[in-house]
């Protein structure tokens, strides 16, 4: 039997997300983001031709067609799940109930993992994080801090000139980074960092 054979079995030779018989093809979703050409149909979906194009195209999206993953989004298959999850999140940003729905979405660990998989890559590549001189930063870069701050909830100052060593960035906020100070882990504005 060959994939779309499966897939059409598996999903009644209806599009997994919005339940369109029509124009159906298989859309693959791979476990990394960096690996491509899956042939297992459980790192597959099938899907319509309209669900396709704004998967595949970000600015063609419709946001009021992806209402549809109300029902969907409860897929008992995972690449199901994986889709939906990563549909949402990126509505979530300006659509209140793309949000609503996505605090519902309960993912296994592993599922959400893969899930989260493509969304930190794709993160990455639109936060830019830098210093208070304009200059980037990556994960694991040390920083100084160049002004005393007060650390809420741990009763210290993190005073200035103090070496921030392997930072972590927070990927939805190009503003934000975490690092190590004095033994806590600690969020702090890029603002008041400049690399070493």
């Amino acid at each position: 039997m060959t994939l779309e054979a499966t897939l059409k079995t598996r999903s009644d030779s209806k599009c997994e997300l919005c339940s369109s018989p029509d124009d159906l093809s298989v859309y693959e979703v791979p476990k990394d983001p960096s690996s491509s050409n899956s042939s297992n149909a459980d790192e597959c979906v099938l899907v319509c031709a309209n669900c396709s194009g704004q998967l595949q195209n970000p600015d063609t999206i419709d946001v009021h067609h992806w209402r549809c993953l109300n029902d969907s989004m409860w897929n008992e298959n995972a690449a199901v799940q994986v889709v939906a999850w990563r549909m949402l999140k990126r509505l979530s940003a300006d659509e209140s109930w793309a949000q609503d729905l996505l605090e519902m979405l309960y993912l296994d660990d592993e599922v959400l993992g893969w899930a989260r998989a493509a969304q930190s890559t794709d993160n990455a590549d639109s936060v830019k994080h830098v210093d208070s001189n304009g200059t980037a930063l990556a994960t694991g870069d040390n920083v100084t801090l160049i002004k005393d701050l007060d650390v809420k909830g741990a009763n210290f100052t993190a005073k200035r000139g103090t070496a921030v060593r392997g930072i972590s960035l927070v990927h939805d906020n190009a503003e934000h980074i975490e690092g190590r100070v004095n033994g806590q882990r600690i969020v702090i504005l890029t603002k008041f960092v400049k690399k070493s």
